[in-house]
């Protein structure tokens, strides 16, 4: 989910997406059904939401504080202590010590192992490929159901306990949300419609990856959820999205059922939701997860390396479906070879979720 806010830098403001991890469809549902403080924290973010809609301006190039040596990692963690100002006081730096806090090991640990992910398997310096520190804040706000990235920087509320888990527990989220940032400075995918999913779902893929990756799983072996661990005990749901089986990932009295369609012809036509963001990157998720199955092997080696090449090189802002599927194959050809194993994994992927090119 995408809502605005005013960013302060160098003296001046701008406005800047902020990209949150819970998604529209499902702050209504817990409008509707939830209990009197649940309610009352969905409408007000859905009411921030709504008020910043039609705000949103490109992003200007964001300060990296500096360009790092490539390969130097630079993870800061803050603590909100439960309010709203950022960043709040800092309680671990790159090489400190684990602290007591398990939230701010796991935004240190989850952070560090994005960078990772990118730096050793895709040759990249950072979220902004010229070093950027990795700055995260652990307990915004209070029983906050949310984490999100803000331009600038990662936030994690401590969830509500009922709902939600704390949101440093799932390392795809942690990749996913680090992720819109690599897309800002790369395609700038707009964030309405199909270029929002495709937005949406390039943070998923990486979100999954950055987990496979760190545990050195096989694309077979990989679940293929997003947020596993994060609804808490009692909500009827294994995680926030899949890959594998859009529309399977949860079915509960109060976050409703996970309308993700896996097929174009289910495609969802909305003005909720950007345009449906959320809803169909199920589509385009599920054309990765068949792609990376065929290839078989970690998925990270060779339907991430074409993923994230046509992020990096063949994107722009208002790509649809049909050009990410066209750019892939096509990327997959100038990688791999005319009709390789690759390039026919990647076609047979797209037509799985019914686009041909």
């Amino acid at each position: 989910m995408a809502i605005l806010g005013e960013q302060g830098a160098a003296g001046s403001s701008r406005f800047s997406p902020i990209h949150c991890i819970i998604p529209p469809h499902m702050l209504k549902e817990i409008a509707t059904r939830g209990n009197g403080s649940q309610r009352a924290w969905a409408w007000q973010t859905l009411t921030l939401s709504e008020q910043m809609r039609g705000q949103r301006q490109a992003l200007s190039v964001i300060a990296a504080m500096g360009t790092t040596a490539t390969g130097t990692k630079r993870r800061t963690v803050y603590d909100a202590r439960n309010g709203s100002r950022l960043p709040g006081g800092l309680v671990r730096a790159e090489g400190d010590p684990r602290s007591k806090d398990r939230a701010v090991n796991e935004a240190y640990d989850g952070s560090g192992a994005t960078y990772d992910l990118y730096f050793t398997v895709f040759g990249r310096n950072s979220i902004d490929e010229r070093g950027m520190r990795l700055d995260s804040t652990v307990h915004y706000g209070r029983n906050y159901d949310n984490a999100f990235w803000n331009g600038q920087q990662m936030v994690y509320g401590d969830g509500d306990g009922e709902l939600f888990n704390r949101f440093t527990i799932a390392i795809d989220v942690i990749g996913h949300e680090l992720t819109h940032g690599v897309t800002q400075y790369e395609a700038d995918l707009e964030y309405q419609d199909q270029s929002g999913a495709l937005n949406e779902s390039f943070s998923d893929v990486f979100g999954s990856l950055v987990k496979q990756y760190k545990r050195r799983q096989t694309a077979k072996e990989a679940d293929w959820l997003i947020g596993k661990g994060l609804l808490a005990r009692g909500v009827k749901g294994k995680a926030l999205r899949s890959m594998k089986e859009p529309g399977t990932a949860y079915d509960d009295d109060i976050l409703g059922k996970d309308p993700q369609p896996g097929h174009m012809k289910d495609y969802v036509r909305t003005r909720d939701d950007n345009g449906g963001v959320h809803i169909n990157s199920g589509i385009p998720n599920r054309a990765f997860y068949e792609a990376a199955m065929r290839l078989g092997g970690n998925a990270w080696a060779k339907a991430g390396q074409i993923w994230y090449t046509t992020l990096r090189d063949k994107l722009r802002p208002a790509s649809s479906f049909k050009d990410a599927a066209r750019w892939t194959v096509a990327v997959a050809r100038e990688l791999y070879g005319a009709r390789s194993l690759e390039q026919k994994a990647v076609r047979e992927g797209w037509v799985a979720v019914g686009i041909r090119v």
